[in-house]
Formats: structure tokens, sequence, C-alpha cells
């Protein structure tokens, strides 16, 4: 007998009223972020003290949107803003948010509705899609969040999980490794130049590579200028994240095309293919936002006072030394961080994480050390990520000393 739930369509696959011209439903509250659902798209966004929320749609690379859709405030639950919109082409759609709320600094308030915000929790970005092409920066909408669809084939691949004491690990640049024209490779600079540098690893003895950051980035946010040349110097390492979710699209040979997760993906399981493990350096304790003078990119917009750590003045506390500090222990920054990983072990395969000035993580809300800080625990005994290697960089530029503190992780 064929079970009736086989015949019948969701409830929730149907709209149930009209914004801006677009059939809409009250949508799932999680996950967060843009998600294909039955005949549509559902968008969550957290945002705890806004008084509105609007969905802001873009053509692909178009500069002005195609539709503003407010959120109903019936589809807010606590401070979940979630609404599914009908008949979206997910392949040529960008979108943002536009907040509303009180811009009061110093309680911590920059809500700026004239401002579009990136989702922080989009899967890929566009706006830096081949590397030193200067952005237009007259684009009011410079970083704009994507709509993916997963059908990559992984051909059975898993993560290796070689023990640590068997590892060799060769720590690269994606780009530096094989920019210069020496490295022989037909795709320099990209995730596809690396996958042609495999059999020279081999040759190294090398079983892991770990990665310098590779979410994606701004390598135009360094305003300065070489003064022996006249030339723009770049953020070249991507120590300064935009989009935690996205992998770097500068980085990828198909970048221009939105390729770059699927390029991503085959680097992974070409690395693995050859017994190679794959590590990313991950920088969870500042974005690149800056400090208060910084740009209002998604965070600062859409909650600021949850994400950053504050003084009681409302200016930013800044013990990772760049202006801001990731509120890692705040429980809705503790489930950014730890989704995030989770998403980067299961979506893409890698097999660990070294963690750039992890004493950040250790602190609490108000900047102090925590005695048992609940990020690095729910990390290091996650039912999924507890095989991962977790290698943390044990200070931060406050003068927090960690060594030997993290449970489960190795040092670097």
């Amino acid at each position: 007998m064929t079970s009736p739930l086989v015949l019948r369509d969701r409830i929730d696959s149907f709209p149930t009223d009209q914004v801006a011209g677009y059939n809409v439903r009250p949508g799932r509250t999680f996950p967060f972020g843009a998600t294909l659902v039955p005949g549509g798209v559902n968008f969550s966004i957290f945002s705890s003290g806004a008084e509105a929320v609007s969905l802001v749609l873009f053509r692909r690379d178009e500069k002005t949107p195609v539709a503003e859709l407010p959120f109903p405030d019936e589809y807010r639950i606590g401070g979940v803003w979630a609404m599914t919109v009908f008949g979206l082409d997910f392949e040529d759609i960008e979108y943002g948010y536009r907040v509303f709320g009180p811009a009061e600094p110093e309680p911590g308030d920059r809500y700026d509705a004239g401002q579009i915000l990136a989702d922080p929790y989009a899967k890929a970005m566009s706006g830096r899609n081949v590397w030193g092409v200067p952005p237009d920066w007259n684009d009011p909408y410079p970083y704009r969040s994507r709509l993916t669809f997963d059908d990559f084939d992984w051909d059975g691949d898993r993560p290796l999980r070689i023990p640590p004491e068997d590892l060799v690990i060769y720590e690269t640049h994606v780009r530096g490794f094989t920019r210069h024209s020496s490295s022989g490779v037909s795709q320099p600079g990209t995730y596809a130049g690396l996958v042609e540098k495999i059999p020279y690893l081999r040759e190294l003895g090398v079983n892991c590579v770990e990665l310098m950051p590779v979410f994606e980035f701004d390598e135009f946010e360094n305003s300065r200028i070489n003064e022996a040349t006249g030339e723009q110097l770049f953020n070249y390492w991507g120590y300064s994240t935009v989009g935690f979710f996205a992998p770097k699209a500068g980085y990828a040979a198909t970048g221009r095309y939105g390729m770059q997760r699927d390029e991503f993906k085959n680097m992974v399981k070409e690395l693995h293919r050859a017994g190679i493990q794959v590590v990313l350096d991950v920088v969870f304790n500042h974005t690149a936002e800056g400090n208060e003078n910084g740009p209002t990119i998604h965070f600062r917009g859409l909650d600021n006072r949850t994400y950053y750590m504050l003084t009681p003045e409302g200016y930013y506390y800044n013990f990772s030394g760049t202006g801001n500090t990731f509120n890692c222990n705040n429980p809705v920054v503790r489930d950014y961080v730890h989704w995030c990983l989770r998403y980067w072990a299961s979506e893409y395969h890698v097999d660990g994480f070294r963690f750039d000035l992890a004493a950040i993580l250790a602190r609490g809300l108000d900047g102090a050390p925590m005695q048992n800080p609940p990020l690095p625990e729910a990390l290091a005994y996650d039912p999924l990520l507890r095989d991962c290697l977790l290698i943390a960089e044990a200070w931060d530029a406050g003068g927090l000393y960690q060594v030997g503190s993290f449970p489960n992780y190795f040092r670097w």
C-alpha cells in the first residue's frame, strides 16, 4: 500500500500571501540563510532588535534591485524573520537584506536602513569574482549573496582521518602556491591549479595541506599604496573574512561563472584521492567590518550587540588587533561558528581546522577569560566534528595565553 505522504504535497509548498507581486508564505525558521524548497526559496535571518526587515532581490550583476519584499510582521518568530518566496530563478538571483532599527551607538545598536546587508549564512558570494579586478565603488551592494544548488558528485569520497602523529603538514596559500609561471600549471593561482601540483606534494612526502584562509574576503579592503611603485596593496593573506560559508571566488578559475564551490570540492576530492588531508585556516576571532569606522557588511547592521564584544560605551573590544572581536560565546554566535564548521566538514569534506588567535574563543561576553568556555568544548566533542583535526593558535592580541587549555585540540 502506498503511503499517502508520498502522494500529497507538503502544506508549506503553497503560497498564502502576496508581497511586492511575489507569492510568499511564512517561512521555516531553520536553517538560517537561503534554502531551496519545493517551488521556491526559504529566507531566514536573525535580527533580535530589528523593527522591520526587507528582502532585497537583484538580477545577477545588476545594480538596481528588481524587488524589495518587506517581511510581514507575522512572519517573525522571536528574533528570526523567515519567508518563503515562490517562483524565483535561483541561478539569476542575488539578494540582501534591509534592516530597520535604532541607530544608537552608545548602547551598541548600529542599524542603518540605508545599507543593503549581505547574508552571513550565504553559501556563495559575488562581487569579488576575479582576483585583483577593482570593484565598482559606486555599487550600493558590493557584496552579493547568491543562491546555491548542491549536486556535486563526490564519487564516494570521505574525509581521510590520518592519525595526527603521522601527519606531514604543508601550509600554503592557494593563490601564492601556483601563481608564478614557474609552477607550470595551466590555471595559476586557483583551486584547479593546486590540483595540478598534487604530484609535487606527493614527491615531498606531504599527506596534509593546511590552506591559509579560503573563506570569501575582500582583497581591496587595504587602501594603502606601495610607495615605491604606486601600486595598490592587497589584503593578500585573507585574514579578514566577509563570507564564512562561502569559498573565495577569486581563487577559482571558474569564479566569474559562480562555480567556485564545485572547483573547491573537486580540489578536496583529488587531494583525498592522492592520500592528502585538507585542513583550513579559519578566522573566527574578528570580521572584515573593523571598528566603529569600518564598513557595514552584515553583522553590524543585523545585530551589532549580539555579534561583537562591546565596551559599555558601545565601542569595540579589540582583542584581535584588527578593530573588533567576534562575540564567540554569545549563544547565537556560538551556534553560527558551530554550524559553519559542520557545514565545511560535511559539505566540503575537509579534514580539520586551524583556529587563528583561538584564545578569543575562550573569552566571555565581557572579554574576560572563561573557565570552561562553551564554544571550544562544543567543537571538541561534537559528534560530526569529533574526528576532525582541531589545531589552536592558543593566544590573542590582547595577551591571553591559553596553551594547554583547549580540550581535544593540538597546538600550532
